[in-house]
Order: C-alpha cells, then structure tokens, then sequence
C-alpha cells in the first residue's frame, strides 16, 4: 500500500468448503449456539456485519441461535482485550472486525492487538463516502474541498474511532489538497449511530463512513453524498470517486470475523466451515446486494497473510500522516 492508496484485492479462497461436518449430514445446524462479540455500539459496521450474519446464518440453517455482546470503544481496542481474555480457547465464538482495529490498535497503542485473535474469514470490503448534512452550508464537493484547503482546523468531519479506515481517509484527503494532515479537525464516535447523529444534528460540517451507514438518511435527503473513496463507483449509485473530482486518493474498508486466541484446528476448521458455507448462501449473497458491499471472501489461512500485511501497511501510512 502506498501512502496515497489503501486498498485490497478481492481474492476468493474457499478454503474448508469441502470439509463436512456430521451434524450437517443429519440436517442439523454446524452450531447449536455460536456467541457473537461485536467491538462496537449497536448501530454501526461491525454490528451490522453481525446481525446480516445472524439473519443470513439462520435462514440457511448453519446456527441455531446466536447470543450477542456488544463493547464499544478506542475503535474495538476496549472490546478485544475483553474477548481475548475470556474467551480463550472456545471455539463456539466469534468476533466481527475489521482495517478499523488494525489503525486503532496502532493509534492506540494497544498491548493487545490483531495478532492475538485468530483469523477466520474476511468477508466484504466498503468504500468510504464523504457526506454532509442537508441543512449545513456546505452542499457540493467543490465547498467543501475549497473549505478544507483554506483551513482544515475548521472543518470537523465525523467519523468512527480515531485511527480508523475513516481517519486516515481524512488524512490523505487533506494531504492531497496540499494541506497537512495532522491539521485533520477528525471527532471519532465508535458507533456509526453516534456519528450520524452529530452529522444531522449540524455538530460537524461533514462525515465518511460506509454507503450502508448512510444509505437511509441519503434516500430521506437528510444527508447529501459528495464522493466515494473505492477505485471505482457504487453500483446503482450516481457518486463519482475522489479521483474522478481530481484527488488521487482510495481506500476501502474491509470487515471479517474473528475467533478467539488459542483454539484448536478443528475448532478452526470447523468455523471456517461455517463462514464458507453461510458465503455460499443465497440469504448472504442478498445481504451484499442490498447493502451494497463489495465481496472479497477470503478464509484461513490466506486470511492470515492478508492481515499481516495489512498490519504492516497501514502503520507505514499512519506513520507518514503523523497518525501513530
């Protein structure tokens, strides 16, 4: 990843695809009881992540029921140590994630991180789109482009935690207009809820975050999209890319599970077993069109070198915009 770029390639594996499990054979769910931990407040990415598996899990049949814990805070940096420590070693648990924590762990200067969960699936990619409020003054790319060049400090962009895919979008936007990004007036919320309310409450001048946290304030024309930050334009969606508006920038925010530190294989492979079958699924493959997420499956263990790289890409680029 280059300083201005962040993205990731959409590479498929179907790794366990073929490993059957016996209580499928008999026409039973792979789990009876598979524990959810989100890092986040409801109402944002990652628990929507959760709950889209949760729906599209139950209407395949792969889990009967599906407790949730939600911990929000510090970008999923509060949650992780918790999941880490108590769930060690169960193999009926898993965590949705995601590039946020890889910043946030950095930003935050986390004892624990990524490297102390265990890879499962990465699941979809997102671009970031740059909106503002109906009701605020700025209303077109232009404004606010002209806004920032003139002074970043006075233009506060919301957005989630605070090292996150969404900071150093920020970053690299402000960098490209010629300005520093460590001018960026960023207020993080963790919970894309949070976020939208101070957008549409006029607290910030504008907010980045996924088309899908927007989608419905976007339709009822409380929130007006400027630009979106992928390679390439959402499907169905008239909103040119950031390059398309003259600044070379891109970034994608990817989202996977997780599940807990010192598991076996076969716990492994049995969850492995679970996601690529729940992507397999008709209900899953209705989850990504209606909500507008790219498909970038990938499983253990090329998931595991997907992460490591990321970890070291992003604290390269966060260190080059003064974030870490």
């Amino acid at each position: 990843m280059q300083a201005k770029r962040r993205e990731f390639l959409g590479l498929g594996l179907a790794a366990g695809a073929s490993l059957a499990l016996p209580v499928w054979a008999q026409g039973k769910p792979l789990f009876e009881n598979l524990n959810m931990f989100v890092p986040a407040a409801p109402g944002g990415g990652w628990d929507g992540t959760a709950r889209a598996i949760e729906r599209a899990a139950k209407a395949a049949g792969l889990v009967g029921n599906m407790p949730f814990e939600n911990v929000a805070g510090a970008g999923g940096m509060v949650g992780l140590p918790r999941y880490v420590n108590q769930r060690k070693g169960k193999g009926d648990n898993l965590m949705v994630g995601g590039s946020v924590m890889v910043g946030a762990a950095i930003a935050n200067k986390s004892p624990v991180t990524m490297k102390n969960v265990t890879p499962i699936a990465r699941l979809t990619e997102e671009a970031g789109v740059v909106a503002v409020p109906a009701s605020g003054s700025i209303k077109t790319w232009k404004e606010l482009e002209a806004a920032l060049k003139a002074n970043p400090r006075g233009v506060p962009v919301a957005g989630g935690s605070a090292g996150g895919t969404d900071h150093v979008l920020l970053g690299l936007i402000i960098q490209a207009l010629g300005r520093n990004p460590r001018e960026a007036a960023y207020v993080a919320f963790s919970g894309g809820g949070q976020a939208n309310a101070a957008l549409l409450g006029g607290q910030v001048t504008a907010g980045i975050s996924g088309y899908s946290e927007f989608e419905e304030h976007i339709s009822a024309g409380r929130l007006i999209p400027l630009a979106v930050s992928g390679n390439k334009r959402i499907p169905g969606v008239n909103l040119p890319t950031l390059s398309e508006l003259g600044v070379p920038v891109t970034a994608a925010n990817w989202r996977g599970v997780f599940a807990p530190p010192a598991i076996s294989n076969e716990q492994r492979d049995a969850l492995v077993t679970f996601m690529t079958r729940l992507h397999a699924s008709e209900a899953w493959k209705k989850e990504l069109e209606t909500r507008k997420w790219t498909d970038v499956f990938l499983t253990a263990p090329a998931f595991d070198k997907q992460l490591a790289e990321d970890i070291r890409a992003t604290e390269a680029v966060m260190k080059d915009l003064g974030l870490a």
